[in-house]
């Protein structure tokens, strides 16, 4: 009876070990199954933002169609449309209607940017439809003298005009519903707009004859529409933004910063939200250069303050103070990445000023210029709580800090407190930010002039 039942128990054994064999090769091939399901949902995904986003063909067709028909012209039409040598590298676009690439153009490296009217979206295997494109290149028109375009420059950059927008996610983020876009950098009445205005017509003179044609006017007219093209040729003459190297309409290229950002690096998304905040402030300090180095680059910053603060041209707000706007050369020498954070004060005054408001938190201009509401009037103040220093000094404060030496540490963090505490709207404020700055810039210019950093 005992042998009959065994070759019956072996059996059962056996199927029932067939059975789990069956059962584990049909759930790794699900498992397999979905896995190639999901990347390929994944890469399409991927794919489809890639060619939404990355549209620079798009740019340099439209602009060199406009070249060859005589329309526009510039110091980098040639190279870009008839001998190829200026190039469009890896794409960096973060907006559709604003391409921006890495690029190269003989001997230089830099940033390519170009602006793309509406592009409307069109799905996987369409084809795309046609741009869209805003009413550029059409002034000045033909007949226009040299005297007549100088004056429309002049003009342009003179008037007081607010343009309301809600679609700006560039300077403006606080409050959607009430976006201020600066379309124009209007610079108000200034002594020696002048000057400025004889820079822009040099610029203009792309190929460098002494003169400035229909299609160069054109397309320096273009840029000036731009306010980051404005303002990047205002502070590039102190070496603080990348210098301007081309330009073919409104296609236009600067020179590469080799570091960014200013300091830190961006973690993964997942692993955001799981590490502190005072970790993440430690360890955006690993990765920085060696602590003369850091002097000097904040040195440069100080200065591009100090720059802006009653300068050239006007006085000028940075409304957004994170390390990621700014980077710096081989040199150790600051420049301001992102112009479009940089705002007139003029401006900024009747932009607030038009603003109507319930609390405090109603009156922010981009990220970080703030003034205060007026409650019997329900309108933002035009003066703006705390200015530039203080900002750049809240920027500095862990940067400088870390790693500076013991003898100079507690004086260092006494002027940084300082420094952050100054308010805008405070009397005498003028005095107190020229006593500060100097102050701060002398202590920090003691600890490198003995060195090679200086």
């Amino acid at each position: 009876m005992a042998k009959g039942l065994l070759p019956r128990v072996w059996v059962k054994k056996s199927f029932f070990f067939q059975a789990r064999i069956s059962f584990v090769r049909v759930k790794y091939l699900f498992l397999t199954w979905l896995t190639v399901l999901v990347g390929s949902w994944v890469l399409y995904v991927q794919y489809s933002a890639y060619t939404e986003l990355c549209r620079g063909h798009e740019c340099k067709n439209a602009i060199c169609d406009k070249y060859r028909r005589g329309i526009i012209d510039g110091s980098a039409c040639t190279s870009l449309c008839d001998k190829e040598t200026l190039y469009l590298g890896r794409c960096l676009s973060t907006l559709t209607n604003n391409q921006v690439y890495t690029g190269g153009w003989g001997e230089h490296s830099g940033i390519i940017r170009c602006n793309l009217g509406e592009v409307v979206h069109y799905e996987l295997g369409d084809e795309p439809e046609p741009r869209r494109e805003a009413l550029l290149f059409d002034k000045p028109t033909r007949g226009t003298s040299v005297e007549k375009f100088k004056e429309m420059v002049l003009n342009h950059l003179k008037v007081e005009n607010i343009c309301l927008s809600n679609e700006n996610v560039d300077l403006i983020k606080s409050k959607p519903v009430l976006s201020f876009s600066v379309c124009q950098s209007k610079l108000g009445e200034q002594a020696n707009l002048g000057s400025l205005v004889s820079q822009i017509l040099s610029v203009a003179d792309g190929n460098r004859d002494g003169r400035v044609s229909l299609p160069e006017a054109r397309s320096a007219w273009a840029l000036l529409q731009m306010n980051e093209v404005l303002l990047g040729l205002l502070l590039q003459d102190h070496g603080h933004t990348p210098r301007l190297l081309g330009f073919c309409g409104d296609l236009y290229m600067t020179e590469r910063v080799p570091y960014g950002p200013l300091y830190g690096f961006s973690l993964p998304w997942p692993l955001v939200s799981w590490v502190p905040g005072g970790l993440q402030r430690t360890m955006d300090q690993w990765f920085t250069p060696s602590w003369p180095r850091k002097v000097k680059i904040s040195m440069g910053l100080l200065e591009l303050v100090e720059d802006i603060f009653h300068g050239t041209y006007g006085s000028f707000l940075i409304c957004d103070f994170a390390a990621a706007h700014f980077g710096y050369t081989d040199r150790h020498e600051l420049r301001l990445t992102n112009t479009r954070v940089v705002v007139p004060e003029d401006e900024f005054r009747r932009t607030m000023r038009a603003l109507k408001c319930e609390t405090d938190a109603d009156c922010v201009y981009g990220a970080d210029c703030r003034t205060s509401c007026d409650l019997s009037e329900r309108r933002c103040r035009e003066e703006t709580v705390q200015p530039n220093l203080a900002k750049a000094c809240s920027t500095l404060k862990d940067y400088l800090l870390h790693g500076a030496p013991s003898e100079m540490r507690e004086e260092l963090e006494r002027q940084l407190y300082a420094c952050m505490a100054l308010r805008g709207n405070a009397g005498q404020m003028n005095m107190e930010h020229s006593l500060i700055l100097n102050n701060l810039k002398a202590l920090l210019w003691r600890q490198i002039s003995h060195t090679k950093d200086s």
